[in-house]
């Protein structure tokens, strides 16, 4: 058993702003973000573009999906919008609403997860605006009033309660806030199944636990720690202390310690086939997640490549991962190992998606430079001197040469905000 006087009783707000480039969409056209059928795509010229965000009535009514539906899945429609994403403004909207936050919380108490996602720390403020629920209630007003945007509104005890009051129960009460205590986690938490629907806990994880006889949240929450800690190390630790709904990490702090990687992903445009092609794009996507972990001063042993299969050839896929000796954030060391995994798996079907991920994460600091291979230095020491250059002067201001093919995708993305058209 757990003795909750043991930890901290925080309170967090975790803000979700409702389909927020949608909402944002509808309401620079004067629509009302909760009754129009808006859909946000990324371009309107190609019919393959993805959907990135849908108004709640058109993803309730016509099953729209933001991240896996495509223009040609929306039907046609006289009540639906299509209309292009305007990144540029969304950051816009999204830094205003920060200026909001700061009204009720110093700065320092406030994480921002994602463009339409915050955590806000509000201890000690009941005397100047009420509990936290209160507080709640005046942001969520303040944010309708102010823009015309929906949002709903986690509370607990740490940043991890929040996050689950907000994406299991406020997203279903009529008032769009909910708040889970510790006292809460018998009938609220530990009901959850399928697991993941937990934060935290996605599709391959949920395998493993159901592969040890673990299904809902409650279930993992009684399992032997120690058999969760022999199948996932220290991460067995944490699945554990989560199901309890406990969290240690200070605001702005990963959610779940030691699991931070660098990954990119992309679906591409049309269906790659040919093998220079597929290169290409890897190259590229292996340059970013290089340039991500350098950023950082972080490098990684554990390198992932996942491809998704074309809709014409049925989809499917695969998914592997290879770990080598020595960390490292050098392009072409990633580049290699994607290749080695891309030959032993890829199946010759055409290719729609891929990602690239670096995990089990060191700090550069660490490297061992070795003397015999001074290459690897100067590969190692290169990088940053292209990032400089990137971050001075854009980041076309130096490609690779497959950047420049037909087949290559980072010169088009350049010109993109988020990815996506300003």
């Amino acid at each position: 058993m757990i003795n909750y006087d043991e930890f901290p009783r925080n309170q967090i707000l975790c803000i979700d702003m409702k389909s927020f480039y949608a909402s944002c969409s509808a309401v620079m056209r004067g629509l009302d973000p909760m009754e129009c059928y808006l859909a946000v795509v990324g371009n309107k010229e190609q019919s393959g573009s993805i959907v990135l965000a849908a108004s709640p009535k058109l993803k309730k009514e016509f099953g729209i999906k933001p991240a896996s539906s495509r223009m040609f899945n929306i039907p046609n429609d006289s009540r639906i919008q299509v209309v292009e994403a305007q990144m540029s403004s969304y950051l816009k909207i999204s830094t205003e609403l920060i200026k909001i936050f700061n009204k009720y919380a110093p700065m320092e108490d406030i994480h921002i997860y994602s463009v339409d996602e915050s955590f806000i720390k509000v201890d000690g403020l009941k005397k100047i605006f009420g509990d936290s629920k209160t507080i709640a209630h005046m942001i969520k007003k303040e944010i309708l009033d102010t823009f015309g945007l929906p949002c709903t509104i986690g509370i607990g005890p740490n940043m991890l309660m929040a996050k689950l009051a907000l994406d299991l129960e406020s997203k279903e009460v009529k008032n769009g806030i909910a708040e889970w205590t510790y006292e809460d986690i018998p009938t609220k938490l530990w009901t959850v199944s399928p697991l993941r629907k937990m934060w935290g806990i996605g599709r391959r994880i949920e395998n493993r636990l159901n592969r040890m006889g673990i299904f809902s949240v409650g279930q993992l929450a009684k399992h032997d720690l120690k058999l969760l800690e022999k199948e996932f190390g220290i991460m067995g630790n944490q699945l554990y202390h989560h199901a309890w709904g406990i969290d240690l990490s200070e605001l702005g702090a990963p959610i779940i310690e030691g699991q931070i990687s660098f990954a990119k992903g992309q679906i591409l445009l049309r269906d790659y086939k040919e093998e220079h092609e597929i290169k290409a794009v890897l190259l590229e996507m292996c340059e970013e997640v290089a340039r991500r972990a350098r950023t950082l001063k972080k490098a990684g042993r554990t390198i992932s490549l996942g491809i998704g299969y074309s809709d014409a050839d049925f989809g499917g896929g695969f998914h592997r991962s290879y770990t080598i000796d020595e960390p490292t954030n050098v392009t072409m060391t990633i580049y290699k190992v994607c290749l080695m995994l891309f030959y032993k798996f890829y199946s010759g079907k055409n290719v729609r998606q891929i990602s690239i991920t670096l995990s089990n994460i060191v700090d550069d600091s660490v490297l061992q430079l070795n003397f015999f291979e001074p290459n690897k230095t100067k590969l190692h020491d290169l990088g940053y001197v292209v990032d400089k250059i990137r971050d001075k002067f854009g980041s076309a201001a130096i490609l690779r040469a497959v950047s420049f093919t037909e087949a290559g995708t980072a010169l088009k993305r350049s010109a993109l905000v988020g990815g996506h058209k300003a």
